[in-house]
């Protein structure tokens, strides 16, 4: 009988976990709309997908996701969900001429369809075509299946999404303005900036209504261009459950580090007197030597409001105290105390290798192709990003997939993307980086380049990711397509393998598809390659990406027909 009974058990248990196991369906129509401008009468016109931020998709694990999309933008459009493996489907994935050609204007249509097994937590979209992710992003969140009774920390009495975001007076698409106007919290600038009256303040800002003395899960998403952000509430601190979707030992702060592309989970208590607090968000400037000039150091804010705390005629509520904008200590305390929250189940960290790769990830210098010299204007050099000497450019014929899957790579990529640099120098000490008696910026600007690096299925793969100085020293966000990646260890200056290594946290180290590169330092990753297909890596700041900081990796099929590369859908567009 107690055997019966404990099959009785897990059986009801199996048919509560499929209960939610099913088909989430919208549709998406990215087209042109007329918006508010910040500071400036009048309206801009954006792209977006209705308003900013978008439609929030919410699944449980295990379902399967479909959105129908429609362009009626004058752009050419693709939508990326960021952070979703893709497994069995990588033609969805969506990184414009990598792993399909954009879905072209003039109500063209493309349908994503894909499932979210084996993930839970906050992950996002966005357009990835052009700069169109400014104003074509929304949330993607995935429940466990058991609901909330399924998260691994205390359930929450509630939960708000806080997406974090960049504004431009002119639309961000065709705007040569690497500084936004105003940040945004789910899409409003707060009243912070100067053009704010008190008659309006209260509907320029988000706003988060609470209970006291209850607990709230915030789902935090940096969905800016190109800017890294603090993030403070006052009167409350944070305790960090996950991080990019993935769950974290629990780890209790008064503000929280976001770069763009990278999603937070922290619970707050409600534990305040009952009123009104700030929510704010500064800029995080990793840049060395620091910005004299030209980015925006507005803090904007949104509102916590206790249920019944009135807030008509009142006085705005103090903001909190930000760090400095170039307060890297502070972002490397955050960022270096995160670490996983290992589950039975889970993957763990491979201790063996099969491939190891050394990278490095920064601006060079090289003349503008487009210049024609004369005595008295000669041509300047122009900032030109690479890895390893790389700088990658799109294709422009057909989809790097689509190559592959035609075995027709000839013309479209190659797949000789170099493990190494080529020569080694001093990577982060500007004042040292010569080679001979040049100046290294101007030896290793990046060659324009589509490369990828072929992986056989299943390897182990560990990449040092090493920041260089040959522009400037500054923190990359880098995402990786495909994947989850084990973080084993960072640090600031060169990256030494001897000493580094004895760093390596193999037993519980955080997960993540983004990682922030240490300004002026490294950073080590380990993966393995399961996943067929063509994947992105890249900077998700949109300026460096646009100017080739990024590789793909080629990942090989596996043995079985479920490791296979799959057929394109017949709705696959067209170049």
């Amino acid at each position: 009988m107690p055997g019966s009974w404990l099959i009785l058990v897990l059986a009801v248990s199996s048919a509560a976990a499929l209960a939610h196991a099913a088909t989430v369906e919208h549709t998406f129509t990215v087209a042109t709309l007329s918006w508010p401008r910040i500071c400036q009468p009048g309206n801009v016109s954006i792209t977006s997908v209705k308003g900013v931020p978008g439609p929030m998709i919410e699944a449980y694990e295990g379902d399967t996701v479909v959105v129908h999309v429609i362009n009626d933008s004058p752009y050419n459009v693709t939508i990326h969900w960021h952070g979703v493996f893709q497994r069995g489907t990588p033609w969805a994935d969506g990184p414009s001429m990598v792993t399909q050609c954009p879905i072209q204007p003039g109500g063209n249509r493309y349908t994503y369809r894909f499932n979210v097994s084996g993930q839970e937590g906050t992950l996002w979209w966005h357009a990835h075509s052009s700069f169109l992710r400014a104003t074509v992003h929304g949330a993607l969140i995935i429940r466990p299946r058991q609901g909330a009774a399924g998260y691994p920390f205390p359930r929450p009495d509630g939960e708000e999404v806080v997406l974090l975001g960049e504004w431009w007076n002119n639309e961000a698409v065709i705007s040569s303005n690497v500084y936004a106007d105003a940040y945004t919290i789910n899409g409003k600038p707060g009243d912070s900036y100067g053009c704010e009256t008190t008659a309006n303040r209260y509907n320029r800002r988000a706003k988060f209504e609470v209970t006291g003395n209850s607990t709230y899960l915030l789902r935090i998403i940096n969905a800016a261009l190109n800017t890294a952000f603090f993030f403070k509430v006052v009167g409350h601190t944070f305790t960090v459950v996950a991080a990019d979707a993935s769950y974290t030992t629990p780890y209790k702060t008064e503000v929280i580090v976001i770069a763009p592309g990278q999603t937070v989970d922290a619970l707050m208590v409600a534990d305040a007197s009952p009123g009104c607090y700030c929510m704010a968000i500064s800029s995080y400037q990793s840049g060395f030597p620091p910005p004299q000039a030209g980015f925006n150091g507005n803090t904007t804010t949104a509102l916590v409001e206790y249920a019944g705390a009135a807030t008509g005629g009142q006085q705005a509520p103090a903001l909190p105290d930000m760090p400095h904008p170039v307060d890297t200590a502070t972002a490397n305390r955050f960022y270096t105390s995160l670490t996983a929250l290992v589950r039975p189940g889970r993957p763990t960290v491979p201790l063996s290798v099969d491939t190891s790769m050394f990278v490095t990830v920064g601006l060079g210098l090289r003349f503008d192709p487009s210049c024609e010299p004369t005595p008295q204007t000669p041509c300047q050099r122009i900032p030109v990003a690479s890895m390893n000497n790389q700088s990658f450019v799109l294709p422009d014929t057909i989809s790097m997939l689509d190559a592959r899957h035609r075995k027709t790579p000839d013309g479209v990529y190659t797949s000789d993307f170099p493990d190494q640099p080529p020569v080694s120098f001093d990577y982060t000490n500007k004042s040292k980086q010569v080679v001979g008696s040049v100046a290294a910026a101007l030896l290793f600007p990046g060659n324009p380049s589509t490369k990828a690096r072929t992986l056989r299925y299943n390897a182990t793969v560990e990449m040092v990711l090493q920041n260089t100085a040959l522009v400037g020293r500054e923190s990359h966000p880098m995402h990786l397509h495909g994947f989850n990646f084990f973080v084993l260890a960072q640090g600031f200056g060169n990256y030494d393998g001897n000493t580094a290594s004895g760093q390596f946290n193999l037993g519980n180290p955080q997960v993540r598809n983004t990682i922030a590169v240490p300004t002026g330092g490294w950073a080590v990753i380990r993966f393995v390659a399961d996943n067929p297909g063509m994947w992105f890596m890249h900077c998700h700041i949109d300026t460096h990406l646009s100017i080739g900081l990024a590789m793909v990796f080629e990942v090989e099929d596996g043995l079985t027909p479920d490791t296979k590369l799959p057929q394109p859908p017949p709705d696959l567009p067209p170049c």
